[in-house]
């Protein structure tokens, strides 16, 4: 199969100092994708294609609706051909050995994501407190976005897209995905580590280009990474859900400071 688009050219009129010239821009690829857990739609929601199969992988981990099911299949489409859908819709299979799915989000924008307390609350029931490791030193936290930056493609041509990124103790980064919605990008980065059989990422951080939402902490803390960094602010529920995983969550992340909001006190 070839891949999908994941940019367009047009062209633009600009303006500069006062002269207007047209020139060609490439912007960022918006598409509807619904996810589909065993022929159950529990998802709809806009992405950037490509890794579409981590994405949906992903999005049922982080989101509890596998609960320990082993995936044993992601295709396009559940019923009919795949071109027909437009390869928009994805089915993530487990043979019926995940939970009765029912569906967390009806259609939403890429920036939307976790809405209501209720589901806040069940998302964090399920999971327990992360294991101690060996916290990653402040000035490998510190060169992560510079680190990320270099795989980020999509957005040095458009300037339009977040990217997440799984990285090392020692700051190698081990894999970069982007999109236009920050928790895409986390979950296609998730999605990949599930399939390479490499969750839970314990000792592991997450660097992720945009604010630290709940709903980062809280896919970072399925994911088991210790680590969550991020180049801008965390919001207040972020810090209190982080401090509840024991997750180290540092924001405003730049080569010459960091704030670190969880743990409370730095050893």
């Amino acid at each position: 199969m070839a891949p999908r688009s994941r940019s367009e050219t047009l062209l633009v009129t600009t303006v500069q100092g006062g002269a207007r010239a047209r020139r060609p821009d490439e912007l960022i690829v918006e598409e509807p994708m619904t996810v589909q857990l065993d022929g159950t739609t529990v998802s709809t929601t806009m992405r950037t294609p490509g890794h579409d199969y981590e994405l949906a992988v992903g999005f049922c981990f982080t989101d509890g609706l596998l609960a320990g099911a082993p995936v044993q299949g992601v295709r396009y489409c559940a019923n009919g051909s795949a071109v027909g859908s437009e390869f928009n819709v994805v089915t993530v299979e487990t043979g019926g050995r995940a939970p009765a799915p029912r569906p967390r989000l009806g259609n939403t924008t890429s920036s939307c994501g976790l809405c209501g307390n209720d589901a806040i609350d069940e998302l964090c029931e399920l999971l327990e407190p992360l294991p101690a490791t060996t916290p990653i030193p402040i000035d490998v936290l510190q060169a992560v976005p510079d680190a990320v930056l270099g795989s980020q493609g999509l957005f040095n041509a458009t300037g339009a897209v977040h990217a997440a990124a799984a990285f090392t103790p020692t700051g190698e980064v081990l894999l970069t995905r982007e999109d236009v919605g920050r928790h895409h990008a986390v979950d296609k980065v998730v999605g990949r580590l599930l399939l390479d059989g490499a969750l839970p990422a314990t000792g592991l951080g997450l660097f992720v280009s945009g604010r630290a939402s709940f709903e980062l902490v809280q896919k970072a803390w399925a994911a088991g990474f210790s680590t969550l960094v991020a180049v801008s602010a965390p919001t207040a529920l972020a810090v209190h859900t982080a401090r509840r995983a024991g997750l180290v969550l540092a924001g405003f992340v730049r080569a010459d400071r960091v704030n670190v909001y969880s743990p409370e006190r730095l050893a």
